[in-house]
């Protein structure tokens, strides 16, 4: 099955998803995370890339970021980073080869329905993957920053998180109450199943907006056969 041509339109969140082929380990040690993350920070200036959230777990990376001012930026920098990062890893470690699985997975995000939901999947992977217990437990994500206030030139908030507070300490502390609760299995399942088949997360609005506007299908396909396939086979 041919895969859909991935859009990313300017000023819509894109959640991004790069994994490690076979899920191998694609960070072995603090080293990796902070060559990673310095190359993300430079890349997205570079490209037009705000990035609002992260976390840079053992095997895959998770992104929460917007193209400013052109549709191929997030293109750009994901393959501009993914080339830099396997020429480094595999020097380090003296290997040859392929270190992704393949392109980057990708879904467009409704920021009035999805945006915050987007942040707490992304920074909750841990805890999740119980490597702690709580996201500001774990290093490697930009809960400390958008939670805690930890200082970030990587990250970008987004319109509606400065909306959160009138300071930034009622924003963050409004922030780190969305995460009183973690996400229920169907969400899980459904924020998995729109970013591996690059469709959109939101409401039917929306999603038939960015149809309308990209003249491309970002609703998943009906199961089953489709009409008139008994026709067909007469």
């Amino acid at each position: 099955m041919p895969r859909l041509e991935r859009i990313t339109p300017v000023g819509i969140p894109i959640h991004v998803i790069q994994r490690g082929n076979n899920r191998q380990v694609i960070f072995a040690d603090e080293s990796d995370f902070k060559v990673f993350a310095s190359w993300l920070k430079e890349y997205s200036e570079k490209f037009g890339v705000a990035v609002h959230a992260w976390c840079l777990m053992t095997n895959h990376v998770h992104l929460l970021c917007t193209c400013i001012d052109q549709e191929s930026a997030i293109s750009k920098m994901m393959q501009t980073l993914g080339r830099q990062y396997v020429r480094y890893f595999n020097k380090k470690y003296q290997r040859t080869g392929t270190l992704w699985e393949g392109r980057y997975r990708s879904c467009l995000v409704d920021d009035e329905t999805y945006l915050f939901i987007l942040y707490r999947y992304i920074e909750l992977n841990p805890v999740r993957a119980g490597m702690v217990e709580s996201p500001d437990q774990y290093a490697w994500s930009s809960y400390p920053i958008n939670a805690l206030g930890k200082a970030s030139e990587l990250c970008t908030p987004h319109s509606l998180y400065l909306m959160l507070g009138i300071s930034e300490a009622s924003r963050q502390a409004n922030y780190r109450g969305l995460f009183q609760e973690l996400l229920e299995k169907p969400l899980l399942d459904e924020i998995r199943q729109m970013t591996n088949k690059s469709l959109a997360l939101g409401s039917e609005r929306f999603k038939l907006e960015i149809e309308r506007l990209t003249k491309r299908r970002v609703h998943p396909k009906a199961r089953g056969r489709h009409k008139g396939w008994r026709k067909e086979e007469i």
